[in-house]
């Protein structure tokens, strides 16, 4: 955490200001260590305040043993005239992504003669590339998540989208998560057109391919993984879609490599769909980093002009959907490195036919 502060710090210097004011959970985390669901921090250039109430007390001592608590019994409003006032601030940031107007009202009223300037991403950035035990956490993630497939890819047919979608999700949890990391989506037949489907009560039939996305919290960070499964035998059409896209993710994460950028990855999968005819079946990008979110930076699309770095964990996951017939994704979690990438998901990527 130190580390991390510091480079909170360089920023203060950078931006001219006196102090950061971060309201995010996420960020909030990844500064302290304090997982709770209510509190402010304020981190300046000789400490980091923890402003929350009496339900987080023995929980900020415990996880946030460095920072400084401070007592919020009348709201965090008034945490913020014990820590900011008198202190001569001229300038303070605020993350504007996350406070809203009404907010940065009463922060201007409670604390007054300094100018509240608003910062944009200064503790995302720094969660774009991650260390060696963030890495590791999410590996667990991953790992957690590779079994749940393995689990469920047998006990797909006969059961309704939802009936899945819980079995997958009591799984995971039995074993270890924390909680989903998202809603998980299953698609079948044609319902796997939608590239964000929410599980119904169709039936996964004979005939149908069936799209699995879903992922899992472990130690705070998040996974995330994509598989396409053809109930009973796979037809000409399906089988030329699914190793379309095979080749178009493989591609994908072959083009990942520190140095380039988020369009130029993305370009690498996109080619090979587009010159098969299916480039306007492709509409989201190629990926999106993962960590304490399982949507952050960097991101992997066509406007992407985000630069990888080592450390930086993406996903890779292009896909083709198809109006009334159904669709394919495949996506695998990797590290940027300097060489290429690491694949973290390990869940075979053949065609699986059950």
């Amino acid at each position: 955490m130190k580390a991390r502060i510091e480079r909170v710090r360089q920023r203060l210097d950078k931006e001219g200001v006196d102090a950061l004011v971060v309201d995010s959970p996420w960020n909030r985390r990844y500064l302290t260590g304090f997982t709770g669901s209510a509190g402010v921090v304020v981190v300046d250039r000789s400490a980091v305040y923890l402003l929350t109430d009496f339900r987080y007390y023995d929980q900020v001592r415990a996880e946030a043993p460095e920072v400084k608590l401070v007592r919020c019994d009348n709201g965090v409003l008034d945490g913020f005239a014990q820590v900011l006032g008198g202190k001569g601030y001229r300038r303070v940031a605020f993350e504007a992504d996350h406070v809203s107007v009404k907010t940065h009202k009463q922060f201007a009223e409670k604390v007054q003669g300094c100018e509240w300037v608003p910062a944009s991403g200064w503790v995302e950035e720094l969660r774009c590339v991650k260390d060696a035990s963030e890495i590791a956490a999410i590996e667990r993630a991953v790992r957690l998540a590779d079994r749940a497939f393995a689990y469920i890819v047998d006990r797909l047919k006969g059961r309704t989208e939802r009936e899945i979608a819980l079995d997958l999700e009591f799984f995971m949890r039995k074993e270890g998560a924390e909680r989903l990391a998202f809603p998980t989506i299953i698609a079948s037949g044609p319902n796997g057109a939608l590239p964000h489907a929410s599980p119904s009560d169709r039936v996964v039939s004979d005939g149908d391919l069936v799209t699995l996305d879903f992922g899992c919290v472990v130690d705070g960070y998040c996974s995330d993984m994509t598989r396409t499964v053809a109930i009973g035998r796979a037809d000409e059409k399906q089988r030329e879609v699914y190793f379309l896209v095979l080749s178009a993710q493989k591609a994908g994460a072959d083009g990942v490599r520190a140095g380039r950028t988020g369009k130029e990855v993305d370009a690498a999968a996109r080619r090979i769909i587009e010159e098969a005819g299916y480039g306007e079946r492709f509409g989201h990008g190629l990926g999106h980093g993962v960590g304490l979110e399982v949507h952050e930076a960097p991101r992997l699309s066509k406007l992407s002009e985000s630069v990888l770095e080592p450390g930086m964990v993406t996903s890779v996951e292009p896909g083709i959907y198809i109006s009334g017939w159904g669709g394919v994704r495949i996506e695998d979690l990797v590290v940027v490195t300097d060489e290429g990438c690491r694949t973290l998901t390990q869940s075979p990527k053949d065609l699986i036919e059950v």
